[in-house]
């Protein structure tokens, strides 16, 4: 009997054994396969899944039409909810080739921004904004194919998807699309395409090819252009190969009848290395070679007259470039980031040199600006640490914010006489300049113009200076003598701070300019004398200045600095403070060199 008992336990153990493989077989297969609901009806998906089922999926086929609680439904089984936080969910496959995305439902996301509420909703045939961001345990993903455009950040952080189809009928692409989608290695455009964010794409530093659908001749596509697409230089660090049709680009033949190249058509090109332009072409579209690093050489025709805006940005193998004389324009960042251009010359008919037009182009050690430009853009030489070399043209009457931020290798700066007001941040950084010529027609010197130009010894200050702005010389460690003009009202917060090398200041000035708190902080006081005119040092004294230095002491701002019992020296020689020849005494400070070989500072009233 007892064994009767123990045989039919064993039994009842086994048949539950098995019964629980079958069913842990069962789940799995449920999870692994592609499961494909129909719906009849947009927002019924929450009731074709069971909630104890829906975080077990992991390939995921739907058709019919889908709404904003479908898809609140399907971010959830793809491991973010409405609010993009992790959950549970398995998704990785989502086939949505046969679904139609319609408005209607519920919200599918949620965020609070700017002190409000934000809720996104579905419209008919679009990828709202954020509909998938977050959902990181998504790998593949087929889009329906009657999507026209996909918004704002709809796969931002999408950092599993490897494969993504694009239908053909997306018109365009927002900012951020498709941004820290790094797992993606391979995107195709299609030829409907019409606009892309030039953020869309942003930190996609995975992808290793990028194909072009076009449906146009060679010709045509190239004159009109194409969309921005993703290989600024800036955010994707890695060789991507370009196909227009399957056909890698690493060299192309351009037709002899097109005479304009469109915005963005060699953008990207790192393979492409040389490129013959023809004879007929008259203009270059904006980033028409933007990242193109491995192009060394390229002729331009003489027809051309403007150079667009980051036309050649990013193209760190060009090493020289010879400018068509018939060239007016250099645009906006045109050779931003240029860093092998060792040598270019800029043709005599240029007037306009853009903003950043050169910035980055550190390889380049000398340069001549041409007579026609009147003023140099915003920051247009910003980070060019290789020059040594500069000249200015006559005409030259302002230079912009940063003009020549951090352009280290610049020793020696003469400006001309026509400037009058040099930007903020124009010579900031330019720790190796030495000697500084500034011309009597200047009135003001900007924010942080000659910020941390530790190399500068020695400054005198023309006579038309009326203000000195905030920061203009902080940090010239080097500094240890300055020369301020009798037109000196303002000395703005922080100008001379940090000039900790200084022993002796002149200031010209009668009539005590103001100066705000910390204009000469961080210098050895002790150590530094302030020469003030005749008759002024109480003055001096019980002012700001006095909280400075400790060292106050008159000296005769005439310019007669000793007095001497010869009859038999005589003046030679009269010179402005930018050392051009003076014919005869001059308003402002003069320099004058007598027989003797004597030199002396005059003022003339």
């Amino acid at each position: 009997m007892k064994q009767i008992i123990k045989r039919g336990s064993f039994f009842t153990l086994m048949f539950m054994l098995l019964g629980c493989l079958s069913l842990y077989a069962a789940d799995n297969n449920f999870t692994t396969k592609q499961i494909t609901i129909k719906l009849e009806k947009a927002g019924t998906l929450p009731d074709r899944i069971a909630s104890s089922r829906k975080y077990k999926v992991t390939n995921l086929k739907i058709v019919g039409e889908i709404n904003g609680t479908d898809l609140k439904m399907i971010r959830d089984m793809a491991g973010s909810n409405s609010t993009g936080n992790s959950t549970d969910g398995k998704l990785s496959v989502l086939d949505l080739s046969e679904a139609k995305i319609v408005e209607g439902g519920d919200y599918y996301y949620y965020d609070y921004d700017n002190n409000r509420n934000n809720y996104y909703y579905t419209s008919n045939d679009v990828i709202g904004d954020k509909a998938f961001c977050y959902c990181r345990g998504l790998t593949s993903l087929t889009l329906p194919d009657g999507i026209t455009s996909i918004g704002y950040c709809a796969f931002n952080g999408c950092s599993g998807l490897t494969s993504l189809t694009l239908p053909d009928g997306i018109t365009s692409i927002g900012s951020w699309a498709f941004r820290d989608c790094s797992g993606l290695t391979s995107l195709t455009i299609p030829a409907g395409i019409t606009s892309i964010h030039s953020l869309a794409f942003q930190y996609c530093s995975g992808l290793k090819e990028v194909r072009i659908c076009i449906n146009d001749n060679l010709d045509t596509y190239l004159t009109k252009g194409h969309p921005y697409i993703p290989v600024d230089y800036k955010y994707i660090d890695c060789d991507i190969k370009y196909y227009i049709n399957d056909k890698e680009i690493t060299s192309i033949e351009i037709p002899s009848n097109v005479t304009t190249l469109g915005d963005y058509v060699f953008q990207g090109r790192r393979g492409l290395t040389s490129l013959n332009l023809p004879a007929g072409i008259t203009s270059i579209g904006d980033r028409a070679f933007a990242g193109c690093s491995g192009l060394t050489s390229l002729n331009l025709p003489a027809g051309i007259t403007s150079i667009g805006s980051y036309t050649f940005s990013g193209c760190s193998g060009l090493t020289s470039l010879t400018l068509p004389a018939g060239i007016t324009k250099i645009g906006e960042g045109a050779f931003y980031g240029c860093s092998g251009l060792t040598s270019l010359n800029l043709p005599a008919g240029i007037t306009e040199i853009g903003s950043s037009a050169f910035a980055g182009c550190s390889g380049l050690t000398s340069l001549t600006i041409p007579a026609g430009i009147t003023d140099i853009g915003y920051e247009a030489f910003l980070d060019c640490s290789g020059l040594t070399s500069l000249t200015f043209p006559a005409g030259i009457t302002s230079i912009g914010y940063g003009a020549f931020r951090n352009c280290s290798g610049l020793t020696s700066l003469t400006l001309p006489a026509g400037i009058t007001s040099i930007g903020e941040y124009a010579f900031y950084g330019c720790s190796g300049l030495t000697s500084l010529t500034l011309p009597a027609g200047i009135t003001s010197i900007g924010y942080r113009a000659f910020y941390d130009c530790s190399g500068l010894t020695s400054l005198t200050l023309p006579a038309g200076i009326t203000s000195i702005g905030r920061g203009a010389f902080n940090g010239c460690s080097g500094l240890t003598s300055l020369t301020l003009p009798d037109g000196v009202t303002s000395i703005y917060f922080d100008a001379f701070a940090g000039c900790s090398g200084l022993t002796s200041i002149y200031v010209y000035a009668e009539k005590v300019p103001k100066i705000d708190s910390k204009a000469f902080e961080g210098f050895d006081a002790k150590k530094c004398t302030l020469y003030v005119p005749m008759g002024t040092r109480d003055d001096y004294w019980v002012s700001n200045f006095g909280d400075y230095f400790e060292n106050i002491v008159e000296f005769d701002a005439t310019g007669i600095d000793k007095t001497t019992i010869s009859t038999d020296i005589e003046e030679v020689a009269r010179y402005s403070v930018n050392g051009q020849r003076l014919s005869a005494p001059t308003k402002g400070l003069n320099i004058v060199k007598y027989s003797d070989g004597s030199v002396k500072k005059v003022t003339v009233r």
